[in-house]
């Protein structure tokens, strides 16, 4: 007998009391993102819709991985290319900032008449809510593991090459709604400490467009700003090796 049916018990259960537990202490802790904001599940569940709509859009031209976390984590198991992982990233931080300049122009009006300079940041980038910069990244890299191993369990994705392209190299569209559904109990469970990032592109592309829209007092933290960085690319990378290792038990 192999050590998967123990490894499957262990991690399965280990995720249920992660996600589990963490969605009460973000309800019920004081100063947390959830405590703080009253209406945190509707940012959660928009969170998670805005990744089916990507997703299923994505995946039969590129196979969605709309994350630079998810797609080292591809490439860190071989199933994705080295090669092609530059131009995925490039144009995952593009469409991140094209995105949310573009939801920027809906709401200029009300960025306008907005004061509270705190908030308008947070509707491009994040946050932690208590600075501890050691907390927070381990917060994010705790998050994109999650999303990533989640992710790599979803969709078993595998490289097929034919004569003209590489295929069946991240998500399909039938993974759009399970990889939501991940996305939003990653941000009612563990995203109360960070507002979390799990995507470097999501909150790096933002963040420069925050720098350079005219605002007064504007305090883009970018000494906070490689946090939800390298944490989701520390949790992508992890989150890759743990499938293999779990795979090949």
């Amino acid at each position: 007998m192999t050590l998967q049916p123990f490894i499957g018990e262990l991690i399965g259960t280990f995720l249920l009391l992660l996600l589990g537990t963490g969605v009460v202490a973000n309800i019920l802790l004081k100063n947390t993102k959830a405590s703080q904001q009253t209406p945190w599940i509707l940012i959660t569940c928009a969170w998670g819709l805005a990744v089916f709509v990507g997703v299923y859009v994505a995946a039969p031209l590129s196979g969605a991985h709309i994350n630079p976390a998810v797609t080292l984590g591809l490439a860190v198991t071989g199933k994705f290319p080295w090669s092609l992982v530059p131009m995925y990233i490039s144009a995952q931080l593009i469409g991140a900032f094209i995105g949310s300049w573009i939801a920027y122009l809906v709401y200029i009006d009300h960025y306008k008449i907005t004061k509270n300079e705190d908030a308008v940041r947070s509707s491009f980038c994040t946050s932690p809510a208590i600075k501890n910069i050691p907390n927070n990244l381990f917060s994010e890299f705790v998050g994109t593991y999650v999303l990533t191993i989640g992710v790599l369990f979803i969709a078993d994705p595998t490289i097929e090459i034919s004569e003209t392209q590489v295929i069946n190299f991240g998500l399909g569209s039938l993974d759009a709604l399970p990889v939501a559904l991940l996305v939003w109990v990653i941000g009612m469970a563990l995203g109360g400490t960070t507002g979390y990032a799990i995507n470097p592109a999501r909150d790096l592309g933002p963040r420069i467009l925050y720098q350079l829209i005219p605002r007064k007092n504007k305090n883009v933290q970018w000494e906070y700003s490689w946090v939800p960085i390298f944490g989701p690319f520390l949790g992508g990378g992890l989150g890759g090796i743990s499938y293999l290792l779990i795979t090949s038990l």
